[in-house]
């Protein structure tokens, strides 16, 4: 194998609406006793953890109790994803499965996911498509503070998995916000955003991503990795 091609979620794969969100507020608010979502506050490229730690800061809990209750959060949200998440809310996004098919039936693509969701969630939403099936590894939410902290935990999981080390040069990210793009360059991997989050094209392209693309469709026809 030649290179490792590291999936976002939410934004980059599938789109779940407004769905997820009342979910995830319902179950701070069950564990939590509220939450307050700071003015201009984004969840895009940000870990389900630390999602939770900064919309319970003004909630009048301290941070060590606040990830103290963080696997209470965890299964309260995960049960009511699972329950509540609805494939005719979402949008399955343009050349997805198309993309995802070529590359699992190469021999010299390994495919893994790189996504700030908790593994049970990113499981349930990819579940919806049947998208699951294509991932054998990745790197989630709950295993590093930040995005940065996934990338190394990506690494480790993808030579586990293939048997083979891949140099952060022959790694790609793929994503949709500005964070997908700076943990892709902090570690020294391809960085290559798509506008099908809630960041346009032109702020993707100054947040300095390598590539910027309107979708995976366009991609597929411009970047010979990912082409038929």
């Amino acid at each position: 194998m030649k290179h490792l091609v590291l999936f976002d979620i939410d934004g980059t794969l599938l789109r779940c609406g407004r769905q997820v969100g009342s979910i995830f507020v319902q179950a701070l608010e069950d564990v939590y006793g509220g939450w307050e979502r700071p003015e201009g506050y984004s969840f895009a490229g940000k870990t389900d953890p630390m999602i939770v730690v900064e919309m319970t800061r003004g909630v009048g809990l301290g941070e060590d109790d606040v990830r103290r209750r963080l696997p209470e959060m965890r299964a309260i949200y995960l049960r009511r994803l699972e329950e509540g998440l609805r494939r005719e809310g979402m949008v399955l996004l343009p050349g997805v499965v198309e993309l995802l098919e070529r590359l699992s039936a190469r021999d010299d693509v390994a495919v893994g996911l790189l996504t700030g969701n908790w593994q049970g969630g990113a499981d349930v939403k990819l579940s919806r498509f049947d998208l699951g099936r294509f991932f054998g590894f990745g790197a989630f939410g709950g295993d590093a503070a930040d995005r940065r902290g996934l990338v190394p935990v990506a690494l480790d999981r993808a030579e586990a998995h293939t048997g083979r080390r891949f140099a952060p040069e022959e790694t790609w990210i793929i994503g949709d916000t500005p964070l997908d793009v700076d943990c892709a360059r902090a570690a020294g991997a391809v960085s290559m955003a798509v506008a099908t989050g809630f960041v346009d094209a032109e702020d993707l392209r100054r947040s300095g991503a390598d590539w910027v693309f309107d979708d995976l469709e366009q991609a597929s026809r411009e970047i010979d990795l990912f082409a038929p």
